[in-house]
């Protein structure tokens, strides 16, 4: 397998009133090609500062992260926003989407953006893909809605046909299931297990035992270090979910949550 991501040693520190706050010290991990990993946690843990600073989205202030072989630290500004735009899809539990745009506009503007959609013939095959994702995730009936016409779920829908319209190699997810009730939250994270077993890795942050149980395995942070890992496995259908959940969870308990 290739290596997504490789963390070594990674630090970040924030200096706030002249104190030092230690976020992440010394976090190493490695994300493996078609893996699917949630990363769990206490509030104020580093599991989001840890999300940011593996993705390029924030500086780390020690240690290297490796994004297939090349150091992301050593990369210009340009450079990283071209990776986070071309091979980086983000779901966030808060759903920002521009308010003067449909839902369909809203999913094809970053492909346009890429160097992937600079000609006709290139754009063409981007509204197909959009079209096809928002098929595939139940919202093709709302593509010309403004964002304020649907439901939560239909937008967070949306916000995953948007991180993968690009198809990027690596799927970053922060509580992407937050603002969700639970119907919707199954709906959604179904997806994730979609798009991980037609091959896109996915890196997710979340405090639900239930979404963290459908991931091949669970790292645990706690004081901004990676504590230890539980290896669950490919989930293969909901037959198995209370099964990995009930195991995660005696897992979780041992490791003082």
């Amino acid at each position: 397998m290739n290596k997504v991501l490789e963390v070594k040693d990674l630090c970040k520190t924030y200096v706030v009133n002249k104190r030092q706050n230690h976020i992440l010290h010394n976090v190493n991990f490695i994300l493996e090609e078609g893996e699917y990993v949630a990363v769990m946690g206490p509030s104020g843990s580093g599991k989001s500062t840890l999300l940011y600073s593996v993705s390029g989205m924030d500086s780390v202030t020690a240690g290297k992260v490796l994004f297939y072989g090349k150091e992301i630290s050593s990369l210009s500004s340009n450079e990283l926003s071209d990776i986070r735009l071309n091979d980086m899809g983000f779901v966030f539990q808060q759903m920002h989407m521009l308010r003067n745009l449909s839902v369909y506009d809203n999913i094809i503007l970053s492909a346009y953006n890429s160097k992937q959609g600079r000609g006709k013939e290139q754009r063409e095959q981007i509204n197909a893909r959009a079209k096809q994702l928002m098929r595939e995730l139940g919202i093709i009936e709302v593509a010309e809605n403004d964002i304020t016409e649907v439901s939560g779920g239909q937008l967070q829908r949306a916000c995953i046909c948007r991180a993968m319209i690009n198809n990027p190699k690596v799927l970053f997810a922060d509580e992407p299931t937050g603002a969700l009730n639970s119907k919707v939250s199954i709906e959604v994270m179904e997806q994730f297990n979609r798009i991980n077993q037609e091959g896109t890795t996915i890196l997710l942050i979340t405090h639900d035992a239930k979404v963290a149980a459908r991931a091949d395995k669970v790292l645990y942070i706690m004081d901004g270090n990676i504590q230890g890992e539980f290896v669950l496995g490919k989930y293969e259908g909901p037959e198995q979910l209370k099964q990995r959940q009930n195991s995660l969870n005696n897992w979780l308990r041992d490791m003082g949550w």
